[in-house]
Parts: structure tokens; C-alpha cells; sequence
């Protein structure tokens, strides 16, 4: 459960190239999430047999508009103090392929628009940090709560982290990311990722 919602924070939950910039971050979750587990029931049974397919799905229909650069900066925080634009780049557009390839997969799961339920916003929105919480049922009829961080970029709102059952997307990969970062540099850690040496729990 937690791979695949984990995924949606750095792929899914976020718009595609089709929607429109002036959504809102609930809008943005309707419509991208509710067109993504369409495609996925549509084709369920040839993504299961090529799940490659499902990761370029990802990759074409999600990904671009992703704040990937902001959720990497995030992730290895002081780690990150004096990188160039380059390495921090390659480090985003790495992490970015290994949550792909690592728990595209756990979507097949979720086929159904009505798994998601997106409660009503807090507040005022809030450009820098506005926190969406959504429920997600499971087949056994559990509701998960899941909670997606999204800031007003020039592009439009931006996901960049999730907080699953209250557990962040950024923290989780920041305490294991940013020491290795600090003793080996940010170019042998993105190395090591590309690599599958450097293995990430979850």
C-alpha cells in the first residue's frame, strides 16, 4: 500500500501535460488520479505483462510537472548547501527512476476513481506549502489517510511531498540520503542510486 502511495508523491498527484496550470491542488488530484487509474484499468492486463509500459506512463503523463529539483533539494537538505544546478539535476532525475522502476508496479493495485476520496481544504491556500488530505480505500475497505504538499510554482501547483499515515515522503529519504551525501559526495550517492547499490527503505 504505502509503495504505491509513495510512487503517487513522486509521480502521480501532480498534473499532467494536458491539465490546465490554474487548477487547484484538490483539482489536480482529481483529475490526474482519476485519469490515471483509468488508463491502468483500461490496460491492466498489458501492463502487467510489460511493466516497462507502466513506467513510461509515468514518466510521459506525470513526471514533467513534478517539482522533482524542489522534492530532491529537500531530501538532502544540508547535504545539499554548494552543489551545482548539474548535480542537483542528476540527483533529482535519478531518484525520480529509482521510485519509478522500484514501485510502479504497486499501482496496478488501484484501478478504481472511488479508492480516492479528497476531503475539503483548511484555510486559506497557502502558495508555499498547501497540504491536500485525501483518503485512500482499500480493497479490505480500510481508509488510508494520505496527505500531498503542493507549492504555487511559475508553471502552476507543484507536488513535492506526501505524508502517508504521518509519515513524509522527504523525511523518510532525507535520513538516509543526506548522511551518505555528507560522507561520500552528492556525485558518488547519485552514482550509487543509478546503480542499485544504494538500497532505500521504504
Amino acid at each position: 500500500m504505502k509503495r504505491f502511495l509513495l510512487l503517487l508523491l513522486a509521480s502521480a498527484l501532480c498534473s499532467s501535460a494536458a491539465v490546465a496550470d490554474d487548477q487547484s491542488p484538490e483539482d489536480l488530484i482529481r483529475s490526474v488520479a482519476g485519469n490515471l487509474l483509468q488508463k491502468i484499468g483500461a490496460n491492466e492486463a498489458q501492463y502487467r505483462a510489460n511493466p516497462e509500459l507502466l513506467q513510461d506512463l509515468v514518466r510521459t503523463d506525470l513526471l514533467p510537472t513534478m517539482d522533482v529539483r524542489y522534492s530532491a533539494r529537500l531530501i538532502l537538505g544540508r547535504a545539499g548547501r554548494g552543489i551545482s544546478d548539474e548535480q542537483l539535476t542528476a540527483f533529482a532525475n535519478t531518484m525520480s527512476e529509482v521510485l519509478i522502476s522500484r514501485y510502479a508496479d504497486g499501482m496496478l493495485e488501484y484501478r478504481n476513481r472511488d479508492q480516492l476520496q479528497v476531503l475539503p481544504l483548511r484555510g486559506e491556500l497557502n502558495e508555499k506549502a498547501q497540504r491536500v488530505r485525501t483518503r485512500v480505500r482499500t480493497e479490505n475497505g480500510t481508509q488510508i489517510p494520505v496527505d500531498y504538499v503542493f507549492r504555487k510554482t511559475d508553471e502552476g501547483w507543484k507536488a513535492f511531498d506526501v505524508v502517508v499515515e504521518g509519515i513524509s515522503y522527504i523525511t523518510t529519504y532525507r535520513n538516509q540520503i543526506m548522511p551518505q551525501v555528507q560522507e561520500a559526495g552528492i556525485d558518488a550517492v547519485t552514482e550509487r542510486l543509478a546503480r542499485g547499490e544504494l538500497k532505500l527503505s521504504e
